[in-house]
């Protein structure tokens, strides 16, 4: 990996799962949403970071989504997630019309450039990492508080795109279009997530613990909408894979 390869800084360390070259200072890597020990240790064996990658690096897309799995969470924030959530609610509110108006500068822009303007781009990825934030707490997947912040790292969910040098031209015409058996399937997936969450919810209230069964299918399926909807706003143009891995 060319992150590996390049000298490690003072202020950088490893992470212990992934291996990448993350800045000191934040609480999970935002390559894989792993926890940060406070040893900064040493860069893992090629091995390891093989064996240790999540789905979302195996699936080869450039949208990276996963959620630390939590060993306990509270059997009472179950009851009043919905209503602490409300301050984030109001914000990404704002911040997603802005998001949307940006979106539509950029349909523009990649007509006549191809290309995503860099500051747009990241502004629209950083909401989108804040909405899976607060997703995952208001989902039942964490039980911290999502932080007022769109940066990475400070949350246990990862949630990253990369920034594609080039978009086709035509392909925002139709990618609605090409998105339609996508959103047949996730209709489909969405109905088996409510009730995988009637299950997790009543799992919580009586063993604080989330079925690892349910939480990796409902992050699968979550990370498959992401990758759809990161290709119908215009960040990617690899068309997403039919997986929840």
């Amino acid at each position: 990996m060319a992150e590996e390869a390049r000298t490690r800084q003072p202020d950088e360390m490893y992470c212990s799962n992934c291996g990448a070259l993350i800045k000191r200072g934040g609480q999970f890597c935002p390559q894989c949403g792993t926890r940060i020990s406070a040893a900064p240790g040493v860069a893992p064996s090629t091995g390891s970071i093989a064996a240790a990658g999540t789905g979302a690096v195996a699936s080869g897309y450039p949208l990276r989504y996963d959620v630390e799995y939590p060993e306990e969470l509270s059997r009472w924030l179950i009851f009043v997630k919905w209503l602490l959530m409300i301050p984030h609610t109001i914000i990404l509110y704002a911040l997603s019309v802005a998001a949307g108006v940006i979106g539509f500068i950029a349909f523009f822009a990649i007509l006549f450039t191809k290309r995503y303007p860099r500051g747009m781009f990241d502004f629209v990825v950083n909401v989108n990492r804040w909405g899976a934030n607060v997703g995952a707490y208001s989902g039942l997947l964490r039980d911290e508080y999502p932080p007022f912040s769109w940066e990475p790292g400070q949350y246990a969910v990862t949630y990253e795109v990369d920034y594609p040098e080039e978009l086709s031209r035509w392909l925002p015409l139709i990618k609605w279009l090409l998105a339609i058996p996508h959103y047949i399937v996730l209709l489909v997936l969405f109905i088996a997530v409510n009730f995988a969450y009637i299950i997790a919810w009543f799992a919580i209230l009586f063993t604080k613990r989330f079925p690892r069964g349910l939480f990796d299918f409902i992050v699968g399926v979550n990370r498959w909408n992401y990758r759809v909807g990161a290709y119908t706003a215009l960040l990617r143009d690899e068309y997403p894979p039919f997986s929840i891995e």
